[in-house]
């Protein structure tokens, strides 16, 4: 739900890419991924999935969902940092 200065679709400023975590504590990043695809100026916005999993059905699952891509999520938090940096570049 858009709030405040971000209410007019219109103009609210639009993210380059979506960031998803497939393990989130009250909707899992599979639900947030439907969510979004319920909204065509949204579902556009490329997304690429993280997760510590490494398991295929989870990986073909969620391109199922129409994910852009997939990535590992390291437990390291250096790794991680370098990962993020790396999609940012």
């Amino acid at each position: 739900m858009q709030r405040e200065k971000y209410s007019d679709p219109e103009t609210a400023p639009r993210p380059d890419l979506t960031l998803l975590d497939l393990n989130l504590p009250k909707l899992n990043g599979k639900e947030v991924r439907e969510r979004i695809r319920e909204h065509p100026e949204l579902a556009r916005i490329p997304t690429v999935a993280l997760t510590t999993s490494r398991q295929e059905r989870d990986i073909v699952a969620t391109y199922d969902l129409g994910v852009n891509s997939f990535i590992t999520k390291p437990v390291d938090m250096g790794q991680f940092v370098r990962v993020v940096q790396a999609l940012e570049e």
